[in-house]
Protein backbone atom coordinates (compact mmCIF):
# COMPACT_ATOMS: atom_id res chain seq x y z
CA UNK A 1 0.00 0.00 0.00
CA UNK A 2 1.44 3.40 -0.96
CA UNK A 3 1.36 6.43 1.28
CA UNK A 4 -1.49 7.92 -0.73
CA UNK A 5 -3.50 4.71 -0.30
CA UNK A 6 -3.10 4.52 3.45
CA UNK A 7 -6.29 5.33 5.37
CA UNK A 8 -6.24 8.61 7.21
CA UNK A 9 -5.55 8.31 10.90
CA UNK A 10 -8.32 9.62 13.11
CA UNK A 11 -7.30 11.56 16.20
CA UNK A 12 -9.59 11.05 19.19
CA UNK A 13 -9.19 11.93 22.84
CA UNK A 14 -10.13 10.35 26.14
CA UNK A 15 -13.67 11.16 27.31
CA UNK A 16 -13.56 14.32 29.39
CA UNK A 17 -14.74 14.40 32.99
CA UNK A 18 -15.67 18.05 32.44
CA UNK A 19 -17.95 17.06 29.57
CA UNK A 20 -19.49 14.27 31.60
CA UNK A 21 -20.21 16.68 34.46
CA UNK A 22 -21.93 19.09 32.05
CA UNK A 23 -24.12 16.40 30.52
CA UNK A 24 -25.02 15.09 33.96
CA UNK A 25 -26.07 18.60 34.94
CA UNK A 26 -28.23 18.72 31.80
CA UNK A 27 -29.71 15.28 32.63
CA UNK A 28 -28.52 14.09 29.21
CA UNK A 29 -26.28 11.37 27.86
CA UNK A 30 -24.46 10.97 24.57
CA UNK A 31 -23.36 8.20 22.27
CA UNK A 32 -20.66 7.67 19.66
CA UNK A 33 -21.58 6.96 16.04
CA UNK A 34 -19.40 6.61 12.96
CA UNK A 35 -20.30 9.17 10.29
CA UNK A 36 -18.28 9.23 7.07
CA UNK A 37 -15.52 7.46 8.96
CA UNK A 38 -15.47 10.08 11.73
CA UNK A 39 -16.23 8.96 15.31
CA UNK A 40 -18.89 11.46 16.35
CA UNK A 41 -20.24 12.30 19.80
CA UNK A 42 -23.98 12.86 19.70
CA UNK A 43 -26.67 14.10 22.11
CA UNK A 44 -30.26 13.03 21.36
CA UNK A 45 -33.39 13.81 23.34
CA UNK A 46 -37.10 14.55 22.93
CA UNK A 47 -39.80 13.47 20.49
CA UNK A 48 -41.33 15.03 17.38
CA UNK A 49 -39.99 16.42 14.12
CA UNK A 50 -36.20 16.12 14.25
CA UNK A 51 -34.12 19.24 14.77
CA UNK A 52 -30.35 19.14 14.27
CA UNK A 53 -28.22 21.72 16.08
CA UNK A 54 -24.76 22.47 14.67
CA UNK A 55 -22.58 24.53 17.01
CA UNK A 56 -19.90 27.11 16.32
CA UNK A 57 -16.08 26.87 16.26
CA UNK A 58 -14.38 25.79 19.48
CA UNK A 59 -17.70 24.70 20.98
CA UNK A 60 -19.45 21.34 21.42
CA UNK A 61 -23.00 20.02 21.55
CA UNK A 62 -23.49 21.05 25.17
CA UNK A 63 -23.25 24.71 24.18
CA UNK A 64 -26.96 24.41 23.36
CA UNK A 65 -27.72 23.54 26.99
CA UNK A 66 -29.93 26.60 27.64
CA UNK A 67 -32.34 25.75 24.80
CA UNK A 68 -32.28 21.95 24.43
CA UNK A 69 -34.82 21.26 27.24
CA UNK A 70 -37.45 23.53 25.69
CA UNK A 71 -36.79 22.40 22.12
CA UNK A 72 -37.08 18.76 23.22
CA UNK A 73 -40.69 19.33 24.29
CA UNK A 74 -41.72 19.42 20.62
CA UNK A 75 -38.76 18.01 18.70
CA UNK A 76 -36.36 15.12 18.54
CA UNK A 77 -33.22 17.18 19.19
CA UNK A 78 -29.94 15.92 17.73
CA UNK A 79 -26.81 17.83 18.72
CA UNK A 80 -23.46 16.46 17.47
CA UNK A 81 -19.95 17.60 18.23
CA UNK A 82 -18.58 18.86 14.90
CA UNK A 83 -15.61 16.92 13.47
CA UNK A 84 -12.52 17.57 15.58
CA UNK A 85 -14.58 19.24 18.32
CA UNK A 86 -15.53 17.94 21.74
CA UNK A 87 -15.30 14.16 21.74
CA UNK A 88 -15.59 13.78 17.94
CA UNK A 89 -12.58 12.51 16.03
CA UNK A 90 -10.41 14.39 13.56
CA UNK A 91 -8.79 12.62 10.58
CA UNK A 92 -5.26 13.64 9.72
CA UNK A 93 -4.29 15.44 7.57
CA UNK A 94 -7.83 16.80 7.67
CA UNK A 95 -11.17 16.95 5.91
CA UNK A 96 -12.28 18.43 2.62
CA UNK A 97 -15.68 20.03 2.13
CA UNK A 98 -17.20 16.96 0.46
CA UNK A 99 -16.43 14.71 3.41
CA UNK A 100 -17.84 17.18 5.94
CA UNK A 101 -21.06 17.39 3.91
CA UNK A 102 -21.10 13.57 3.68
CA UNK A 103 -20.73 13.56 7.48
CA UNK A 104 -23.85 15.72 7.81
CA UNK A 105 -25.73 13.63 5.25
CA UNK A 106 -24.97 10.47 7.23
CA UNK A 107 -25.95 12.22 10.46
CA UNK A 108 -29.39 12.92 9.02
CA UNK A 109 -29.71 9.35 7.74
CA UNK A 110 -28.63 7.92 11.11
CA UNK A 111 -30.87 10.02 13.35
CA UNK A 112 -33.87 11.37 11.42
CA UNK A 113 -37.04 9.56 10.35
CA UNK A 114 -38.19 12.62 8.35
CA UNK A 115 -36.56 15.78 6.99
CA UNK A 116 -35.19 17.77 9.95
CA UNK A 117 -35.06 21.42 10.81
CA UNK A 118 -31.37 22.21 10.48
CA UNK A 119 -30.08 24.92 12.84
CA UNK A 120 -26.52 26.16 12.37
CA UNK A 121 -24.55 28.66 14.43
CA UNK A 122 -21.47 30.47 13.05
CA UNK A 123 -19.31 27.67 11.57
CA UNK A 124 -22.17 25.19 11.92
CA UNK A 125 -24.35 27.60 9.98
CA UNK A 126 -21.91 27.78 7.10
CA UNK A 127 -21.82 23.98 6.91
CA UNK A 128 -25.63 23.94 7.01
CA UNK A 129 -25.89 26.49 4.18
CA UNK A 130 -23.62 24.51 1.90
CA UNK A 131 -25.56 21.33 2.63
CA UNK A 132 -28.90 23.02 1.93
CA UNK A 133 -27.60 24.38 -1.37
CA UNK A 134 -27.30 20.86 -2.76
CA UNK A 135 -29.72 18.90 -0.55
CA UNK A 136 -32.70 21.14 0.19
CA UNK A 137 -35.01 18.18 -0.41
CA UNK A 138 -33.55 16.47 2.68
CA UNK A 139 -34.50 19.37 5.00
CA UNK A 140 -37.75 20.75 6.36
CA UNK A 141 -36.34 24.17 7.26
CA UNK A 142 -33.03 25.97 7.68
CA UNK A 143 -32.26 28.30 10.60
CA UNK A 144 -29.03 30.29 10.38
CA UNK A 145 -27.71 31.87 13.57
CA UNK A 146 -25.02 34.57 13.18
CA UNK A 147 -23.75 32.41 10.35
CA UNK A 148 -20.41 32.53 8.57
CA UNK A 149 -20.35 32.43 4.77
CA UNK A 150 -23.04 34.94 3.84
CA UNK A 151 -20.14 37.34 3.25
CA UNK A 152 -16.37 37.04 3.56
CA UNK A 153 -15.56 36.82 7.25
CA UNK A 154 -14.27 40.16 8.46
CA UNK A 155 -14.65 40.43 12.26
CA UNK A 156 -14.03 43.59 14.22
CA UNK A 157 -10.35 44.17 15.10
CA UNK A 158 -10.93 43.87 18.83
CA UNK A 159 -12.61 40.48 18.39
CA UNK A 160 -9.98 39.24 15.94
CA UNK A 161 -7.16 40.27 18.28
CA UNK A 162 -8.71 38.52 21.29
CA UNK A 163 -9.41 35.37 19.26
CA UNK A 164 -5.86 35.22 17.89
CA UNK A 165 -4.38 35.50 21.38
CA UNK A 166 -6.59 32.65 22.61
CA UNK A 167 -5.76 30.36 19.69
CA UNK A 168 -2.03 30.99 20.04
CA UNK A 169 -2.03 30.61 23.82
CA UNK A 170 -5.25 29.12 25.25
CA UNK A 171 -5.35 30.10 28.94
CA UNK A 172 -8.08 31.13 31.35
CA UNK A 173 -7.08 34.78 30.81
CA UNK A 174 -7.09 34.75 27.00
CA UNK A 175 -10.32 32.74 26.99
CA UNK A 176 -12.07 35.26 29.26
CA UNK A 177 -10.89 38.13 27.06
CA UNK A 178 -12.29 36.38 23.97
CA UNK A 179 -15.57 35.51 25.71
CA UNK A 180 -15.97 39.15 26.67
CA UNK A 181 -16.10 39.91 22.94
CA UNK A 182 -18.68 37.15 22.34
CA UNK A 183 -21.20 38.40 24.91
CA UNK A 184 -22.74 41.80 25.61
CA UNK A 185 -22.76 41.26 29.38
CA UNK A 186 -20.44 38.41 30.30
CA UNK A 187 -20.59 39.07 34.05
CA UNK A 188 -24.38 39.15 34.05
CA UNK A 189 -24.55 35.99 31.97
CA UNK A 190 -22.16 34.19 34.30
CA UNK A 191 -24.39 35.04 37.25
CA UNK A 192 -27.57 34.02 35.41
CA UNK A 193 -26.14 30.64 34.40
CA UNK A 194 -25.22 29.78 38.00
CA UNK A 195 -21.97 27.95 37.31
CA UNK A 196 -22.93 26.45 33.94
CA UNK A 197 -20.94 29.01 31.96
CA UNK A 198 -17.86 28.29 34.07
CA UNK A 199 -18.23 24.59 33.24
CA UNK A 200 -18.66 25.32 29.51
CA UNK A 201 -15.55 27.51 29.55
CA UNK A 202 -13.53 24.89 31.44
CA UNK A 203 -14.38 22.21 28.89
CA UNK A 204 -13.77 24.59 25.99
CA UNK A 205 -10.34 25.46 27.36
CA UNK A 206 -9.51 21.78 27.84
CA UNK A 207 -10.42 21.12 24.19
CA UNK A 208 -8.46 24.14 22.92
CA UNK A 209 -5.30 22.72 24.48
CA UNK A 210 -5.59 19.39 22.63
CA UNK A 211 -3.33 18.78 19.60
CA UNK A 212 -6.34 18.23 17.33
CA UNK A 213 -7.94 21.59 18.19
CA UNK A 214 -5.76 23.90 16.10
CA UNK A 215 -5.81 21.46 13.16
CA UNK A 216 -9.61 21.20 13.22
CA UNK A 217 -10.11 24.95 13.50
CA UNK A 218 -7.57 25.73 10.76
CA UNK A 219 -9.12 23.25 8.33
CA UNK A 220 -12.80 23.91 8.98
CA UNK A 221 -12.43 27.68 9.15
CA UNK A 222 -10.43 27.88 5.91
CA UNK A 223 -12.98 25.67 4.14
CA UNK A 224 -16.26 26.84 5.68
CA UNK A 225 -15.62 29.81 7.95
CA UNK A 226 -13.76 32.55 6.13
CA UNK A 227 -14.81 32.33 2.43
CA UNK A 228 -18.04 33.82 1.17
CA UNK A 229 -20.49 31.28 -0.25
CA UNK A 230 -21.23 31.77 -3.95
CA UNK A 231 -24.47 33.59 -4.71
CA UNK A 232 -25.45 30.77 -7.06
CA UNK A 233 -25.29 28.34 -4.13
CA UNK A 234 -27.35 30.60 -1.90
CA UNK A 235 -29.97 30.98 -4.63
CA UNK A 236 -30.11 27.18 -4.95
CA UNK A 237 -31.56 26.86 -1.44
CA UNK A 238 -35.27 26.06 -1.79
CA UNK A 239 -36.09 25.08 1.79
CA UNK A 240 -37.74 27.72 4.07
CA UNK A 241 -34.88 29.68 5.66
CA UNK A 242 -34.78 32.03 8.65
CA UNK A 243 -31.97 34.20 10.02
CA UNK A 244 -31.43 34.80 13.76
CA UNK A 245 -28.82 37.43 14.65
CA UNK A 246 -27.47 39.19 17.71
CA UNK A 247 -27.62 42.94 17.29
CA UNK A 248 -24.11 43.38 18.70
CA UNK A 249 -22.29 40.56 16.88
CA UNK A 250 -18.60 41.47 16.44
CA UNK A 251 -17.83 38.48 14.21
CA UNK A 252 -20.53 38.75 11.56
CA UNK A 253 -22.19 42.17 11.82
CA UNK A 254 -25.96 42.37 11.59
CA UNK A 255 -25.72 44.27 8.29
CA UNK A 256 -24.61 40.98 6.67
CA UNK A 257 -27.86 39.37 7.80
CA UNK A 258 -29.90 42.36 6.68
CA UNK A 259 -28.42 42.21 3.19
CA UNK A 260 -29.07 38.46 2.93
CA UNK A 261 -32.61 38.88 4.21
CA UNK A 262 -33.39 41.57 1.66
CA UNK A 263 -31.69 39.75 -1.20
CA UNK A 264 -33.05 36.23 -0.68
CA UNK A 265 -36.31 36.99 1.11
CA UNK A 266 -35.28 35.16 4.28
CA UNK A 267 -37.04 36.44 7.42
CA UNK A 268 -34.62 38.00 9.92
CA UNK A 269 -35.09 37.97 13.69
CA UNK A 270 -32.67 40.40 15.36
CA UNK A 271 -32.07 39.76 19.05
CA UNK A 272 -31.29 42.80 21.14
CA UNK A 273 -28.69 42.96 23.93
CA UNK A 274 -26.93 40.02 22.32
CA UNK A 275 -23.66 39.45 20.48
CA UNK A 276 -22.83 36.30 18.49
CA UNK A 277 -24.46 33.52 20.56
CA UNK A 278 -28.22 34.08 21.04
CA UNK A 279 -28.89 30.53 22.28
CA UNK A 280 -26.56 31.16 25.22
CA UNK A 281 -27.04 34.86 25.85
CA UNK A 282 -30.77 35.28 25.12
CA UNK A 283 -32.32 31.78 25.12
CA UNK A 284 -35.95 32.92 25.47
CA UNK A 285 -35.74 35.18 22.42
CA UNK A 286 -33.82 32.50 20.50
CA UNK A 287 -36.53 29.92 21.24
CA UNK A 288 -39.25 32.32 20.13
CA UNK A 289 -37.49 32.82 16.80
CA UNK A 290 -36.91 29.07 16.25
CA UNK A 291 -40.56 28.32 17.00
CA UNK A 292 -41.56 30.91 14.41
CA UNK A 293 -39.44 29.08 11.86
CA UNK A 294 -40.92 25.69 12.81
CA UNK A 295 -44.42 27.08 12.42
CA UNK A 296 -43.75 27.84 8.73
CA UNK A 297 -43.29 24.17 7.81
Amino acid sequence: MTDTQKPKKTVTNQPSEKRRALLTRMALDDRQVDLAGIPTALIETGEGRPMILLHGPGEFAGTWMRVIPELAKNHRVIAPDLPGHGESGWPTPGLDADRVLAWLDELIGETCDQPPILVGHLLGGSIAVRFAASHSEKLAALVLVDTYGLAKLWPSPKFAFALAKFIIRPTVGTQRAMMDRCMVDLAGLREAMNGDLDMLEAYGLEWAQLPKAKAALRSLMSTFGTPAIAESDLKAITVPTMLIWGRDDLQVPVRVAERASNHYGWPLHIIEHCADDPAVEQPAQFLEAVRASASRI
